[in-house]
């Protein structure tokens, strides 16, 4: 068995770049997203090692990992774990779309 990759979804990494373009400009400063970028990265890795670590989700298929108040969204098979969406758990729950 070969090593797990992980893949963003085209969606996923639209998400990812707006939420940390977003606290760029906010902050003024690249800091935080480059915090936060890590961090997801950091919780990704777990994920190679445990990818059945997520809470099931209504979608038989997906789970989600929490990661402070986001939720990645992603399915995993032997070979990759593809990250569906990141949401930022703020949000209006009706806006949600994981594939």
């Amino acid at each position: 068995m070969g090593r797990r990759k992980i893949i963003w979804s085209h969606r996923a990494e639209i998400k990812l770049f707006k939420i940390l373009e977003f606290y760029a400009e906010r902050n003024k400063s690249k800091t935080y997203s480059i915090k936060l970028y890590q961090r997801l990265n950091k919780e990704l890795k777990t994920l190679l090692k445990q990818p059945d670590i997520g809470l099931n989700t209504e979608i038989e298929s997906v789970r989600g990992l929490i990661v402070d108040d986001y939720i990645l969204f992603y399915e995993y098979d032997n070979e990759k774990i593809v990250v569906h969406s990141i949401w930022d758990c703020r949000q209006n729950p009706d806006d949600l779309i994981i594939k």
